[in-house]
């Protein structure tokens, strides 16, 4: 039977003093360095030995000891998301972990999957993060962002289409994505909308604002045009159906919710003899590179996020400064790109 090879009991972990001695400086002065303190006069050649030989000896601070010298830790959790995330969110979320880092953050992912709001929180609260930053999704209530409070966060900041109470937002209002599509659907002429309203679980998050913006941009036009929401699944056989029973629906255009939907539902009407544009014009959303590959070209609505302060930045400010009623951010940009499926 095979065995794991032994570990030394003489293998050690490198300390502060061992960087020190290496370096020929006091422990005090390995600390102002390795934790980039300005405040204190260290010459350069100093600060590179120190550094040098903390490398040497694969010495990395304790963290838990350095936040509990600080009074709170720099670490900022994100929870990780329970649905599927989009290009968008998932560029900001590697911009946002960058951005953290080279303000001297520690970033943690944490998976909540198969907790209750309550449970998910509180083992976000056992890790003592300095700032949780919520994606969409995650649960998030008062209750727990108050728990999350007394624990030593000085920010809570949620990103989705909503604000939550209690905690500083980061809003992607989706109802500007569908009001984008139908505004552009009307401008072509089009007065009868369908809206892909996908059965895929939690994206009701994403697709019910974006059916609001439609019913909303619709509504304000006075044209006498209307929307109807169309369940759609994503399987071909789903979209097969819904393109069997097109005609029967009236519908002369439809925003399928992204680009996936719309191109699943574009080779549906295809395969039904429904023409693109001619009978039907589509819109999707997210301006994928793919759409722009079929024929017809998919119009589609591009999403943007647009800040006044970038957001870790405004972190690291809340972070700073805490205690400020919560502040709320609309990020969400969209605009159709028209292209030649509308």
């Amino acid at each position: 039977m095979s065995q794991l090879p032994e570990q030394s009991a003489r293998t050690s972990v490198p300390t502060s003093a061992d960087v020190a001695r290496a370096a020929g400086v006091s422990r005090a002065t390995v600390s102002y360095v390795l934790n980039d303190n300005t405040t204190v006069r260290i010459s350069d050649a100093t600060r590179r030995r120190v550094r040098a030989a903390a490398f040497d000896l694969g010495y990395v601070p304790h963290a838990a000891a350095r936040s509990l010298r600080a009074g709170h830790s720099r670490m900022v959790l994100l929870p990780a998301a329970h649905l599927p995330a989009g290009l968008l969110q998932q560029r900001f979320f590697t911009d946002l972990q960058s951005d953290l880092r080279r303000l001297d953050y520690t970033v943690v992912q944490c998976g909540s999957a198969g907790l209750d709001a309550d449970e998910a929180v509180r083992a976000w609260a056992e890790l003592r993060p300095v700032a949780v930053v919520a994606p969409g999704g995650v649960p998030l209530t008062p209750h727990g962002i108050g728990m999350l409070t007394r624990s030593g966060a000085k920010a809570v900041i949620t990103l989705g289409p909503q604000p939550v109470e209690g905690a500083h937002a980061l809003v992607l209002d989706q109802r500007e994505v569908g009001g984008s599509a139908a505004r552009h659907l009307l401008f072509r002429g089009r007065r009868r909308i369908g809206v892909v309203m996908p059965q895929e679980p939690g994206l009701g998050l994403f697709s019910q604002p974006r059916l609001e913006g439609a019913l909303r941009e619709v509504e304000a036009s006075a044209v006498g045009a209307r929307v109807q929401p169309l369940p759609l699944r994503y399987e071909e056989e789903s979209a097969g159906e819904l393109a069997a029973r097109w005609r029967a629906l009236g519908l002369d255009s439809v925003f399928a919710y992204d680009d996936e939907y719309a191109m699943l539902l574009m080779r549906a009407l295809h395969d039904a003899g429904i023409e693109v544009p001619a009978e039907t014009a589509v819109v999707g959303a997210g301006d994928l590179m793919l759409g722009r590959l079929l024929r017809p070209r998919l119009s589609s609505v591009r999403m943007e996020l647009a800040t006044g302060q970038p957001p870790a930045e405004m972190i690291d400010r809340l972070v700073r400064h805490p205690g400020g009623a919560p502040e709320r951010h609309d990020l969400l940009r969209a605009r159709t790109v028209a292209r030649e499926s509308s």
